[in-house]
């Protein structure tokens, strides 16, 4: 694990999702509205996650929280992460099912949901690291956020 902060897209691995996630804006931006569902199905295509959320892996792991900085970043800004030259006119959206998913692997990891391996690797390298509570602030963070938007969208689909 290639890591020079406490984030996942402060990493190796976050950095493969940036840039897969951009190879994949660029791939599809010509009908101007990226789903997050279909960046997640791709993802999944691509061995990012595992079949089930049984499939417990580091890497499964570093995706969905880099997937979850990913989507915030551009919440925030209105940009993509790690884009040069970002289109003004490609807008980025997500459904509750897709953040769900992503809520769900974080959790799992905040939970420590354990394989039959023993504990999630993720979670075993950040506790040995002085980074620590940074690294647990940040996924506390995200999952804040992850549920914050389900309850947008909900409200929402309730006004329609």
């Amino acid at each position: 694990m290639g890591t020079w902060g406490y984030k996942a897209l402060e990493s190796d691995e976050g950095l493969d999702v940036v840039g897969f996630l951009q190879d994949f804006i660029n791939q599809h931006n010509e009908s101007k509205q990226l789903l997050l569902r279909n960046s997640i199905q791709a993802m999944k295509n691509q061995g990012f996650f595992g079949e089930t959320f049984e499939d417990i892996d580091f890497f499964y792991d570093m995706s969905a929280m880099a997937l979850a900085e990913f989507y915030i970043h551009y919440l925030n800004t209105g940009q993509f992460y790690g884009k040069d030259s970002n289109d003004p006119n490609i807008h980025m959206t997500a459904d509750k099912s897709s953040l769900t998913f992503i809520l769900r692997y974080l959790k799992d990891i905040k939970d420590d949901v354990r394989d039959q391996h023993g504990s999630r690797e993720l979670v075993e390298l950040w506790s040995e690291s002085q980074s620590w509570p940074e690294w647990q602030a940040n996924l506390a963070n995200l999952i804040e956020r992850m549920e914050q938007e389900i309850s947008h969208l909900a409200a929402m689909e309730k006004w329609k």
